[in-house]
């Protein structure tokens, strides 16, 4: 769907604010499209959220921060009649649903495998129905101040958190998916008792992406060990500037009053080279902001 060509950008949402922001999570089927008004849904399963109708009209984007327009065409609803997906879904206050933007914010099924995000729709993975739904509703209700199978995300990721980091190569992506989705699941469950699991991933530099989810899961440990793995990140010039943004976004949650002054002085020399998600100019979220180290760091520092 996505190969379409958009005229419309827009600066695409992180998986947690979709979460965080959305009333319900389901499965649903697709009953008309009309790109540019919206589509009726009917709901297959409601797997988190309070009771929605059967039957539903999406008619707008709740994430959607446009940053070019031209040619007179505006976001569209890019789905097909007959489509079934999952789908994050926000009740506006005039009563209208809406969903994040026109490429976030769903997950189609492919194979008996879904096209999971727990990240970014920029990084996705294929995973199973049983494993995509159990850590989206523990990661949406979590979000949402209830209840979840703790049991279940804590079993995945001792399992899987529990085999060496593998590279990306088609023999081991399975493997890769479930270590993604084990660290993310660290991430936004915010999980202790699995620092010593984490490490070997944050070293591994033949997997940017688990070293990228690695980094994030730290956000869970506010320990000097855990800081000083980070700054090590920081101030290696050689670190890639995608992988420094994640390190400094994980130390600013963690409130380090301590290293601002080192911090201000790593911000004289830092880069300012663009660490976005790079892709394809034809990609409607090709605007997606992801600040330059430099950025990030000076963010960091007014916050402390």
């Amino acid at each position: 769907m996505w190969q379409s060509v958009f005229a419309t950008t827009w600066d695409e949402p992180w998986q947690d604010k979709i979460m965080k922001e959305a009333d319900y999570f389901v499965f649903a089927k697709v009953l008309s499209v009309d790109e540019e008004k919206g589509m009726r849904i009917k709901i297959i399963k409601q797997l988190a959220g309070s009771k929605l109708d059967k039957e539903i009209f999406i008619s707008g984007f709740y994430l959607l921060r446009i940053c070019s327009m031209s040619g007179g065409h505006g976001p569209e609803f890019k789905f097909e009649t007959n489509d079934e997906l999952y789908l994050f879904i926000k009740q506006d206050k005039k009563g209208n649903y809406e969903i994040p933007t026109p490429t976030s914010g769903f997950a189609y099924i492919y194979e008996n495998k879904v096209a999971a995000t727990y990240r970014h729709s920029y990084h996705q993975a294929l995973i199973d129905i049983e494993t995509y739904e159990k850590t989206m509703i523990a990661i949406f209700n979590n979000y949402h101040n209830q209840s979840y199978d703790k049991k279940y995300i804590n079993s995945l990721i001792d399992k899987y958190l529990g085999i060496q980091p593998v590279k990306p190569s088609k023999e081991n992506m399975e493997t890769f998916y479930y270590q993604h989705v084990a660290l993310e699941c660290i991430y936004h469950l915010r999980l202790t008792g699995f620092f010593e699991k984490i490490n070997p991933f944050v070293d591994f530099e033949d997997n940017p992406h688990l070293q990228i989810s690695a980094v994030r899961a730290l956000i869970a440990y506010n320990t000097q060990e855990s800081k000083n793995i980070l700054m090590k990140f920081i101030e290696n010039k050689e670190t890639p500037p995608f992988l420094q943004v994640m390190c400094i976004w994980s130390l600013r949650e963690l409130k380090p009053k301590e290293l601002k002054e080192k911090l201000q002085k790593i911000s004289l020399t830092a880069s300012e080279e663009d660490s976005g998600f790079g892709g394809n100019f034809m990609d409607p979220r090709v605007c997606t902001h992801v600040p330059t180290v430099k950025e990030a760091i000076e963010e960091l520092v007014s916050t402390l």
